[in-house]
C-alpha cells in the first residue's frame, strides 16, 4: 500500500482549481492563433484578438479567465494500492475546492438547492467521478464547467435505425440552436453509445482531450473531422457576430450500448477549456 496525506490532496486539489481558472491550456491558444488564419470576418478576428489578450492578462495577473468560474467537476484514477491518510478521499476533494474557490478569490456558483437556490458559500459540493486502477497513484483532474455551455448540452435516445447521420445532424443542430449562447468558439464534446447518463459522461469527460489531438480510430477520427467542417460551415462565428470559427475541435467518446438503444449526447465547452490535472 502506498500512503497519501489528507492534507496533500486537499491543497492539491486547491492549487488545480486555482490554476485551471487562470491557466489557459497551451493547446486552446494554439487553436485561437490557428483561427485568426482561417477566419474571414474582421469582427472575429477582432474578438479571437480579444479573447487572446485576455488570456495573457488572466496568466499574468492569475485571474480568471471567465468571471464564470463554473462547477468544480473532478476526475479521478485511483490506485488500488493507494490509501488516504488522516481522513476521506472526497472530504478531501471537496475541502480542496472550497478553499481553492475562496483562496483564489473564484466566483461562487453553487446553490446548495436547485429551487430554492441558497448559495453553498464556497462552490461546493463538487462533481467527483471516480475510475479505480490497478497502479499505486493518485491522478486528479479538476475541471470547471460554466453554466452558459453547459445549458447549450443536451441527451437524446436516438435508434439504431438513425444511425451515424443521425447522430451527426443532431451534434450540428444542437451547436446551430446554441448560437452565442455557449461563447463561441465552442468545443464540442459528443457522447456516443452507454446509457441516458453514461453517454452524458463520455461528452464531458472527451472535452478533457487536447484540441487538435486525433481520435485513435479511423472511423470516429473522420467523423470529428466532418462534424467540426459542419460546423463551422454553420456561420455563427466568434461570440455568435459571424464567421468561420464556430468550433475550435469536436471530440467524440463512444461506449457499447444495448441493442434496442443508440443514445447520444452534446456537451459543450466554450472557448475557455479549462482542466488541470496532478499525479499523487
Amino acid at each position: 500500500m502506498r500512503d497519501i496525506q489528507f492534507d496533500t490532496i486537499r491543497d492539491t486539489v486547491a492549487k488545480l482549481c486555482i490554476d485551471a481558472n487562470c491557466l489557459l491550456g497551451d493547446d486552446v491558444v494554439r487553436a485561437l492563433k490557428d483561427g485568426l488564419v482561417t477566419e474571414e470576418s474582421p469582427t472575429g478576428k477582432d474578438i479571437l484578438n480579444q479573447l487572446l489578450e485576455n488570456e495573457q492578462i488572466a496568466r499574468r495577473e492569475m485571474m480568471p479567465i471567465c468571471q464564470d468560474t463554473g462547477w468544480a467537476v473532478v476526475w479521478l484514477k485511483v490506485g488500488s494500492g493507494v490509501r488516504v491518510q488522516g481522513g476521506e478521499l472526497y472530504d478531501a476533494i471537496q475541502q480542496g475546492v472550497a478553499k481553492g474557490y475562496t483562496d483564489g478569490f473564484l466566483r461562487k456558483s453553487i446553490v446548495e438547492d436547485p429551487l430554492r437556490r441558497k448559495n453553498t458559500g464556497n462552490n461546493t459540493p463538487a462533481i467527483i467521478y471516480t475510475d479505480i486502477v490497478p497502479e499505486d497513484l493518485l491522478e486528479i483532474t479538476v475541471q470547471p464547467k460554466g453554466g452558459g455551455s453547459e445549458n447549450m448540452s443536451e441527451v437524446k435516445m436516438l435508434s439504431a435505425a438513425d444511425g451515424t447521420e443521425g447522430i451527426k445532424k443532431f451534434v450540428v443542430d444542437r451547436v446551430a440552436r446554441s448560437k452565442a449562447n455557449p461563447c463561441p468558439p465552442v468545443i464540442v464534446g459528443v457522447g456516443i453509445g452507454g446509457t441516458f447518463e453514461k453517454c452524458a459522461m463520455l461528452a464531458k469527460h472527451s472535452l478533457l482531450r487536447k484540441v487538435g489531438s486525433i481520435h485513435p480510430d479511423p472511423f470516429y477520427a473522420a467523423m470529428e473531422k466532418e462534424l467540426l467542417e459542419r460546423v463551422n460551415k454553420l456561420g455563427i462565428g466568434p461570440q455568435g457576430l459571424g464567421g468561420r470559427v464556430t468550433a475550435l475541435a469536436v471530440f467524440i467518446e463512444a461506449f457499447p450500448c444495448h441493442i434496442a438503444t443508440m443514445p447520444c449526447a452534446v456537451n459543450i465547452n466554450c472557448h475557455a477549456a479549462r482542466h488541470q490535472s496532478a499525479i499523487l
